[in-house]
């Protein structure tokens, strides 16, 4: 909800910052992979409880999750680097709310709450980036991505201040998960509705159902005559 605002704030320094880490040869994946590992030290702060450190780290990791794009846009925007960076994106975001379910059994319950209720934004804004993929769709207004993002109530920058806010207050880590639990149910009927709008009336066009049934054809040779 609150990502296209956030990123006209945000862009302009790290583009700048980006632009000079191209020149300096660091790729965004490498970026990436150090994003990732900040977050796993997150989570090892949360199992021991040092919440402090954990915030840090966890603000450090969003950090260079916005770095990593700002010095893709300025080097080179691949399709591997998208899908390195949303899969140590949700890794984080789960392996976070797992550690503090398993420092207090009071807390077990709400974060299994929460990491149910990720499925759904997380299932229907990679569907919908399927969809807008097939139909050639496009949109730069949460950035230039290597595919289609999705808005909702639940973005980038909520969850990003959901994660840290656990850290500041973690006794109120269950009413948190309570509210953000709700709010990402809220996202994912929203996601839906909209691709109902969007795509709910439109057949997939006959070129696209013959390149898959083309595509299902050599898979099924390849597997025949290996």
């Amino acid at each position: 909800m609150l990502d296209p605002y956030i990123r006209s704030m945000i862009d302009p320094p790290l583009n700048s910052i980006g632009k000079r880490l191209v020149a300096l040869r660091i790729s965004a994946n490498m970026i990436t992979v150090m994003g990732f590992i900040l977050g796993l030290v997150a989570i090892a702060m949360i199992l021991i409880q040092h919440y402090s450190l954990a915030a840090l780290f966890i603000s450090f990791n969003r950090l260079l999750d916005g770095l990593d794009g700002a010095v893709a846009r300025h080097g080179h925007l691949t399709d591997f680097g998208g899908f390195l960076d949303i899969v140590c994106d949700f890794i984080i975001y789960s392996g976070i709310v797992f550690a503090f379910g398993v420092v207090s059994k009071e807390n077990l319950f709400y974060a299994l709450f929460l990491l149910f209720s990720f499925i759904g934004p997380i299932t229907s804004f990679l569907a919908y980036a399927i969809i807008a993929s097939k139909r050639k769709i496009t949109s730069e207004k949460r950035g230039k991505k290597s595919f289609y993002y999705l808005g909702g109530i639940c973005e980038g920058t909520e969850t990003a201040a959901v994660l840290i806010l656990f850290c500041l207050i973690p006794h109120h880590f269950n009413t948190i998960c309570l509210v953000f639990g709700i709010l990402c149910w809220m996202t994912t009927i929203g996601r839906i509705y909209n691709t109902w709008i969007d795509f709910g009336n439109k057949a997939i066009p006959v070129k696209t159902m013959n390149n898959a049934k083309q595509r299902a054809k050599k898979k099924a040779v390849v597997r025949l005559n290996p």
